[in-house]
């Protein structure tokens, strides 16, 4: 059984409970601009991409012109649920949990470092993480960029490392950065999806996320 002594958490979907307000802001942008109206499932597929990823996959009718446009309704829609936003219940008490034992955590999202920054200081969650990477930062997932880079910076082996994310992007990521992944069902992509790259496991809950990585992890030497 592997130790990890770097757990990787992905944002959306995985700590916070954000994948409607997503969805939600993606449909109210495409009505304002008279775009097709992508469904649920199509919109929370392309959670956890880079915004830019994103909008080509869901809106594929949406033009290079329309982009600003499409950016300000978005983010006017998202942060208009901003007050609805929550943490999943227990996501406070994990990471407390993971770091008694020494555990170094990140973080590696589809988000930008202005809506990541934005996130950590509303919910107090920045001084539980070692480092943080965003897709305006670097390559979006699934390439493995994001993690190589925190493995970098951090000085761990990917042996040690475990991504935890909601979606197929973060668990293909993980494999293209050959790092092992674990998938949580309670986000944004299906039972069928997460297992179709392979992780570790696939579970439905925090507090079964907190007990699977607590008898899986060690601290650093």
């Amino acid at each position: 059984m592997s130790m990890y002594t770097l757990v990787v958490f992905d944002w959306d979907g995985t700590l916070m409970d954000s994948t409607h307000s997503i969805v939600a802001a993606i449909q109210g942008a495409c009505r304002d601009l008279e775009l097709p109206v992508p469904s649920a499932s199509d919109a929370s597929w392309v959670i956890g991409l880079s915004l830019e990823s994103a909008l080509r996959r869901a809106v594929p009718e949406l033009t290079q012109a329309m982009v600003p446009r499409f950016l300000e309704r978005y983010r006017t829609h998202y942060l208009l649920r901003d007050p609805e936003l929550r943490l999943f219940d227990g996501v406070p008490e994990m990471l407390d949990a993971l770091a008694r034992q020494g555990i170094q955590l990140a973080v590696a999202t589809g988000k930008s470092r202005i809506g990541l920054n934005r996130a950590l200081a509303a919910t107090g969650l920045g001084p539980r993480f070692a480092a943080t990477r965003t897709a305006d930062e670097t390559f979006s997932k699934p390439h493995p960029a994001m993690l190589h880079e925190l493995m970098q910076e951090l000085d761990v082996a990917p042996e040690q490392v475990l991504m935890v994310g909601d979606t197929s992007h973060d668990l293909q990521m993980a494999i293209n950065a050959g790092v092992h992944g674990l998938g949580v069902t309670y986000g944004a992509h299906t039972l069928k999806e997460l297992e179709g790259c392979s992780p570790q496991a696939v579970l439905g809950s925090v507090p079964l996320v907190r007990e699977w990585l607590l008898d899986r992890v060690r601290a650093a030497a």
